[in-house]
């Protein structure tokens, strides 16, 4: 053969397609070798005729890449094909379309929307330089340090390369615009340089501003800066008046720069901080600390380091380094979430799967009544690949549309979360819809696509031909197994629905005992705003009384008020300040033990206001001033603890170590109730309460942090309607003096159970939504069952069967899969409640009444979704259902 013929031939080959991509290399290699010995036997040289046969062969290289083009294209060209005639197929069954869809976009849409969350919440990396090696040094992992212990461990350890500190402050800003009151933090010069976060405009703090004298340098957040001054890019220099003080602005930070992120998170002001003489100080502990870890250094070693540390202080000054405890920042940050958002995420999987097993039946008993058109496509040559490919593009199509659907639900899932869950959630700042989250969403369309495509697609390239196209394909090949199959389905829709279900009852019984918590307080008309005095004309000695006993006089005058007091921290929204105690003739007993209360301030009537009831004594007086006996009022904890089985009043006790402090006596004259202090299921704890007219800092002595009061106001109605008058009286008062945190103690309390009531609505919404899906998936497979089986049905009530035995039949197939899908529920619901047991107060994780009660109801759904297909079964006419034979 000549090489012309040779090469002919290849190019016939090629594009007949009879040859792989092998094949096709080995034949160029033979024209290449017969081509190369033509060309010497027509006198070239044995290099030119190597060389023209070379160039040749790039000429079938372009043939043989055409034909793969080609091969590629007829491919896509078929892709094509199946996907317009899905296109086609699916608009023809509209209300079949339009359901999947819709199942698919919710199931889609939630889990993408929880996935947001869980993303910004848990995933995302703080916003800080290797935010993995920042930890957080505290008392029992929570409670602030004192400065002298701080400077101590900073000063000893050596797995830190850096250790800062910070200390809230609420400052009032003034001068140009009204007074407010603005939350920051001080901050050591050290501490956001070791974050790795620049500012956008300025510099930060030099080492010299940690100097009393030199700290009045002042780093404001992106908000205050476009709030308050305009985003002013010539603001770096300009002074700003804090607490009355001049501080330099020198520096704006970026807009997303939160710190710290589990604690003051809305903090918009940084100051350094100037210990002066508290550097010497063991008992003010109102620092938390926060360090980077060495290169070298792991988390255990870091640990180890700071107990030997803590250990050896704590033998030069008792009670003063307990239990420190080295935190990843991450986990700070999060605590307490870990476990709720991988409950929602289990939650919200467990819903996209009964989407999924619902589109998927529904799907199965499409292709059943496809099997003739499967049939006759099969009898004219389609391949079962070419079935596959058809039935898995349908199902992609179907995906694809719910997850461009989703999508919208998502975006919108997500910023519903972001405000439903605003007071249940930290990091809420970062919750976003990003391309991680739109990767998820794309990669759960196609999965689902793919997931619930296999198994009709399976049924379909199985057809048999011949009982499918005799008689109008009214057999089934394959029946059993198909409706096997879609009871497995069934059954998978109703354990996932019940366990979704008990852990929404869970949360249900945790709120409904959440309710029944008496706070303590009567918050029903009760309004409470934080006045300050700081830096105004008020925050003098002698000046902060009578500012503060003007204001209660004139709001007690407005209209609707029927009492009004003040305390420094109000219970659950406020902060809380500790205070060591010694107790009269416990003293020796308490040496070797740290006895700590809440301390509280109050002005007289605050319990009368709050309705908080005395059990015990009087209340706090206008006489109870400065120069008269010193007098408290404690709790009964308090009284329990140090005074069991004996009336606390008239005893004694001081504030602080009565070894190192001179003593101050201070009688208790009254026993109130216990008072929700913190968390709202948190058990009661030691609390006091000091008259404000008799509390030197207070008075005029203390620093800014005691120049402010929370007031508390009883009204006749509706508490938020006072907000106006108690602004304007204050306003009138002292025009400097700002009024924040106005609200009412109603929502004061309704903050305390945000973080269930958000749990406790989307575990209810994906629960209901798995209800219908489940509901719809028995009620499908049923009405399809007993369509398939019409002709049975017929025969037996043609020999004699009654309508009884027909509904008992057919309900009785049904409930033996919701049986046995309950089963599997239940032990789902416990593995799922295991997961709550830090959501759950009130009610026990394995509750019987619960299970009990929820699968009851579910058994009920699923017997009315078994009964209408079943009551349909009993009047199928013999006649009609035997025809056909």
């Amino acid at each position: 053969m000549t090489a012309l013929n040779r090469f002919i031939s290849f190019c016939r080959n090629v594009f007949n397609r009879k040859q792989g991509d092998a094949d096709l290399s080995e034949e160029l290699r033979e024209y290449e070798r017969l081509l190369t010995d033509e060309n010497i036997r027509a006198g070239m040289s044995e290099t030119d005729a190597r060389r023209s046969a070379l160039i040749s062969i790039g000429g079938v290289e372009l043939v043989k890449e055409n034909v793969r083009a080609v091969r590629s294209g007829a491919w896509i060209e078929g892709l094509m094909q199946d996907l317009r005639y899905g296109f086609r197929s699916l608009i023809r069954v509209p209300v079949f379309t339009t359901t999947a869809v819709i199942a698919l976009a919710l199931g889609i849409g939630a889990s993408t929307a929880i996935f947001s969350v869980v993303n910004g919440v848990l995933l995302k990396p703080l916003p800080y330089r290797e935010p993995e090696r920042i930890v957080t040094l505290l008392h029992e992992g929570s409670h602030p340090v004192a400065p002298a212990n701080f400077l101590d461990w900073r000063a000893s350890s050596k797995s830190f390369v850096d250790m800062a500190a910070a200390e809230l402050w609420s400052p009032n800003i003034s001068g140009a615009g009204n007074a407010e009151r603005v939350l920051g933090l001080h901050v050591t010069p050290n501490m956001i340089p070791m974050l790795g976060v620049a500012p956008i405009l300025g510099h930060m703090f030099g080492p010299e501003t940690g100097q009393v004298g030199r700290d009045r340098e002042v780093v404001i957040g992106f908000d205050i800066w476009q709030r308050r001054f305009g985003g002013d890019s010539t603001i770096i220099g300009r002074t700003v008046l804090l607490n009355g003080n001049g501080f330099k602005i020198v520096g704006v930070m970026p807009r997303t720069f939160a710190f710290a992120p589990f604690w003051a998170v809305g903090a918009q002001l940084w100051a350094p901080i100037a210990f002066g003489d508290r550097a010497l100080s063991r008992n003010g502990n109102s620092l938390r600390i926060f360090a980077r870890l060495a290169p070298h250094a792991t988390l255990e070693q870091a640990q180890l380091e700071i107990n030997a540390v803590t250990s050896r202080l704590e033998i030069l000054y008792p009670r003063t380094n307990r239990n420190v405890i080295v935190t990843p920042l991450m986990e700070q940050a999060t605590r307490g979430m870990q476990r709720p958002l991988i409950v929602l995420l289990v939650a919200v999987c467990f819903l996209l799967v009964a989407a999924c097993a619902n589109v998927a039946h529904m799907m199965l008993a499409r292709s059943s009544s496809r099997q003739r058109e499967m049939a006759v496509r099969t009898a004219l040559g389609a391949s079962r690949g070419k079935l596959t490919r058809q039935l898995l593009c349908e199902s992609l199509i179907l995906s694809t549309t719910g997850g461009l659907l989703g999508l919208v639900i998502a975006i919108v899932g997500t910023r519903t979360l972001v405000a439903l869950g605003s007071a249940a959630i930290p990091r809420v700042q970062d919750v976003h819809f990003d391309l991680r989250v739109l990767a998820v969403t794309s990669f759960i369309s196609i999965a689902t696509g793919v997931l619930f495509g296999l198994a009709p697609a399976r049924n379909a390239i199985r057809t048999d031909l011949v009982s499918s196209l005799k008689d109008g394909g009214r057999s089934e090949n394959g029946g059993s197994a198909n409706m096997g199959f879609r009871h497995v389905l069934v059954a998978s829709q109703f354990a996932i629905a019940l366990t979704l279900l008990i852990g929404a009852g869970l949360m249900m019984r945790t709120l409904a005992a959440m309710h029944n918590i008496n706070p303590g307080f009567s918050p029903r008309g009760v309004l409470s705003a934080i006045v300050s005095a700081t830096g105004t004309a008020a925050d003098t000695a002698g000046r902060r009384e009578q500012f503060f006993t003007q204001t209660v006089n004139r709001i007690a005058s407005l209209p609707g008020v029927r009492s009004v007091s003040a305390i420094n921290h109000l219970p659950i929204a406020g902060d809380v300040w500790g205070q060591s105690v010694s107790i009269e003739g416990q003293a020796e007993l308490a040496a070797d033990k740290r006895n700590r209360a809440t301390y509280r301030v109050v002005l007289p009537a605050y319990f009368k206001t709050m309705g908080i009831p005395l059990l015990k004594g009087r209340d706090i007086t206008n006489a109870d001033r400065v120069g008269s006996h010193l007098v408290v009022i404690v709790n009964a904890r308090f009284a329990e603890h140090f005074w069991p089985n004996e009336s606390a009043v008239g005893k004694r006790f001081m504030l602080g170590d009565i070894r190192t402090t001179v003593p101050e006596w201070m009688t208790v004259v009254g026993v109130s109730k216990n008072t929700v202090i913190s968390g709202w299921t948190d058990a009661p704890d030691d609390e006091i309460y000091v008259p404000y007219l008799q509390s030197k800092d207070y008075l005029g002595t203390g620093g800014s942090h005691f120049a402010f009061l929370t007031f508390v106001i009883k009204t006749d109605g509706d508490a938020t309607l006072i907000a106006p008058s108690l602004r304007a009286t204050v306003t009138e008062i002292n025009p400097s003096a700002p009024v924040s945190d106005v609200q009412s103690l109603d929502s004061v309390v309704e903050g305390a159970t945000a973080d269930r009531k958000f749990y406790l609505v989307l575990l209810s919404a994906f629960a209901i939504a798995a209800l219908v899906l489940a509901g719809v998936g028995i009620y499908g497979v049923m009405s399809h069952a007993v369509a398939r089986r019409m002709h049975e049905m017929g025969v037996r009530i043609a020999l004699g069967a009654s309508s009884s035995n027909v509904l008992r039949l057919v309900v009785g197939r049904g409930m033996l899969v919701v049986v046995s899908g309950a089963a599997l529920g239940v032990a789902g619901a416990l593995a799922l409640t295991k997961l709550m047991d830090t959501l759950l107060y009130g009610v026990k994780a394995t509750d019987p009444v619960t299970f009990g009660s929820v699968t009851a109801f579910l058994l009920v759904v699923a017997l009315v979704a078994c009964w209408i297909p079943a009551r349909r079964a009993t009047r199928i006419d013999p006649l009609t259902a035997l025809r056909g034979d």
